[in-house]
């Protein structure tokens, strides 16, 4: 009986917890409540000559090399301690669950490993250690959870009941949905902690997190720390007005609000997220002389630097210039590892060939590519495509055409001004194509970020009141410290100019500043000189258009265009009216014919994911259009080419698996 009222005494304590702890209890509820997911698809990897041409161990070193990272923002012990979040808050109380890092991760569209050198704690492709990390709303150092590149640049697609894992790839992750059960799986164990009786959860947390540590004084500072922390993650802004989903990330405004709202605790600087995109694959693209969907950003190490940023590597704007700003969390000789093994120590326009990363080549267990299909298609692709994705980057197969193609003539040096001298790389770069938006026809929301967004870095006041009356305090808050050079655009060349604290500061040339004055304080901590791959200058330019990217290894990058609104080669190039306006992302199961993911349609209204765990693309949202890059015989915006048959595009998607 005594039992009985024991646990009726902590029911009751939760719907106090529930009712009293500040917000309505449908938000509570809901917080605690965790996404529903795919279920666990368990396969094998294929063995398969992808011909990326990395060696295995280089291959694993890039799928778990910390970037400075702490995305997560919990410990690696409670990160490996942590149970799986039930879909019931309240059965949270009375059943144990399968524990968060391990095949729960899956469901997200992580890529499992077992443990080996590089990855001693078993965690999936993407998620990495840095130790000695500072955590917000805990105290002491610790080692820290976060993501690599490998993340979001790890590509998978199953066919037949098997896995192709390929480096540098579209990867298939929902972050979005991660951050929502991590907050819940949390806020249930700190909910358990609460309840005498029905606080197992909280008690296994604990064992697994102390071990050997574990007494009355350890455990009940454990349950201090955890509530403090989920308390801090309630307070973070997400708004979303454009859900990202799997396989998509609005990486831009999420890097934005890292850096310029959340690091320096400007909350007015924050944006919601509305720009999704689709992952892109990084193979060749070192030697691109602009990167980015929409062609703005140039150097390879600054590109690297604002991702490492982006995903919560740490950089210092709280204390003096003199006294350690822009220090950070992110080590950059770990980010000129991995761009030298993506770019390779060869210069391609030199040998003709690229030596480090390449794009997969189709396996030989898929269906067999048609040659003379593929043959009709490169002369096509020569018509259709070689103009703005520049000639195919691989051998001609049995054309006619020469195999030493004109690609490697579009390679350059790269040329800006500084204080009214030309200067230019030791290098060539290839001249990517960038084509203006009101051409291409495709959704114009990744575009505008960073040419529309501002940040406000400079000095600031607010004023608080500190009694119900009328006195008031002003508090202060320095700028950012804001001062360097960039180059960019104007009067028809690059030149170098100078970024300084403004209040409606340009996002992209912002970021560019700030990235600078991190790597340039990491090389003056570190005694570092500038390496090869800061042979590109710190370039960035906003609103020019898409970039045309080289279309090797494209048949692997579903779903298509930069918001990954067309799911296969096809839809792209078939009647733009036949593109689906809503199909389903979650699955990473290959279709070999259409090429691209296997479509499943979903509703054109309601929810943003299914019953069963899957997002729902719908095209008519804004950032979400799947018009624009239309062959079609009626001219219009958006139409790049005339209308291909249905020969005519199976001859050239044909042709698109060979390169």
């Amino acid at each position: 009986m005594s039992k009985i009222l024991k646990i009726i005494g902590s029911l009751l304590v939760l719907y106090v917890l529930i009712a009293f702890i500040g917000q309505k209890a449908g938000v509570v509820m809901s917080a605690l409540t965790p996404p529903v997911l795919p279920p666990v698809v368990v396969v094998e990897d294929a063995e398969w000559d992808s011909e990326q041409n990395w060696s295995q161990d280089v291959s694993n070193e890039f799928h778990f090399k910390t970037q400075g990272s702490r995305t997560l923002n919990i410990p690696l012990s409670w990160f490996l301690a942590l149970e799986a979040p039930t879909s019931s808050p309240v059965a949270a109380l009375f059943f144990e669950e399968e524990r968060f890092s391990e095949n729960y991760l899956t469901r997200f569209g992580f890529i499992p490993r077992e443990a080996s050198l590089n990855n001693p704690n078993g965690l999936p492709i993407g998620i990495a250690v840095t130790r000695y990390q500072e955590l917000a709303g805990l105290e002491g150092a610790q080692s820290a959870v976060g993501f690599t590149c490998a993340a979001c640049h790890t590509g998978q697609l199953l066919f037949e009941g098997k896995r192709y894992v390929i480096d540098g790839g579209t990867a298939t992750v929902d972050l979005g949905q991660l951050t929502r059960a991590l907050g819940a799986a949390l806020g249930q164990t700190a909910v358990s902690a609460k309840l005498p009786v029905l606080d197992g959860r909280f008690q296994r947390f604990a064992e697994r997190v102390l071990g050997q540590e574990a007494d009355a004084l350890t455990i009940d500072k454990l349950r201090t720390s955890l509530g403090n922390l989920v308390g801090l993650l309630a307070k973070q802004p997400m708004g979303i007005d454009v859900t990202e989903g799997f396989s998509r990330l609005d990486a831009l405004n999420r890097i934005g609000n890292q850096v310029f709202a959340t690091d320096p605790q400007r909350p007015g600087n924050y944006v919601n997220i509305n720009s999704p995109v689709n992952f892109p694959p990084i193979w060749t693209a070192s030697w691109f002389n602009w990167v980015q969907y929409d062609g703005s950003i140039m150097s390879p190490l600054v590109r690297n630097m604002g991702e490492a940023m982006g995903t919560a590597g740490h950089i210092e704007f709280q204390v003096p210039v003199d006294q350690g700003r822009f220090s950070s969390s992110v080590p950059v000789s770990n980010l000129e590892w991995i761009e030298t093994q993506l770019a390779g120590k060869d210069s391609p326009s030199s040998t003709r060939a690229f030596s480090g990363l390449r794009a997969p080549a189709w396996p030989d267990t898929f269906p067999a590519i048609d040659q003379s299909r593929a043959a009709a298609g490169e002369i096509l692709y020569e018509e259709m495509c070689a103009g703005c994705h520049r000639p195919a980057l691989t051998r001609s197969v049995a054309s006619g055409l020469e195999p030493d193609n004109a690609f490697w003539g579009h390679f350059e040096p790269i040329e800006w001004w500084e204080d009214g001298k030309q200067k230019r790389t030791e290098d060539k770069y290839l001249n990517v194509n960038i084509i203006p938006q009101t051409e291409l026809g495709t959704d114009p929301g990744q575009g505008r970020v960073l040419a529309e967004r501002t940040v406000n870095t400079s000095a600031i006041s607010s004023v608080l009141s500190t009694t119900p009356d009328t006195d008031t305090s002003v508090t202060e808050q320095a700028g950012l410290g804001i001062r360097t050079r960039v180059c960019t655009p104007l009067n028809d060349r690059l030149d170098t100019v100078s970024i300084n604290d403004d209040p409606l500061l340009n996002f992209g040339l912002g970021l560019g500043a700030a990235v600078q004055l991190g790597i340039d304080k990491w090389r003056e901590d570190n005694f570092a000189q500038m390496s090869k791959e800061q042979d590109q200058p710190n370039c960035l330019q906003a609103g020019k258009g898409y970039k045309a990217r080289p279309l090797n290894g494209i048949w692997s990058t579903g779903p298509f265009l930069h918001n990954g609104s067309v799911p296969t080669l096809v839809h792209l190039l078939g009647p733009a009216a036949d593109r689906p306006t809503a199909f389903l992302l979650g699955s990473p199961e290959f279709d070999p014919v259409k090429v691209g993911i296997k479509v499943t349609a979903g509703p054109a209204t309601g929810p943003d994911y299914t019953r069963d765990g899957y997002f729902v693309l719908r095209t008519a949202l804004p950032g979400n259009s799947n018009r624009g890059h239309e062959f079609s015989d009626e001219k219009g915006t958006g139409v790049i080419g005339r209308g291909l048959d249905e020969s005519e595009i199976e001859n050239l998607i044909e042709f698109l698996k060979t390169i």
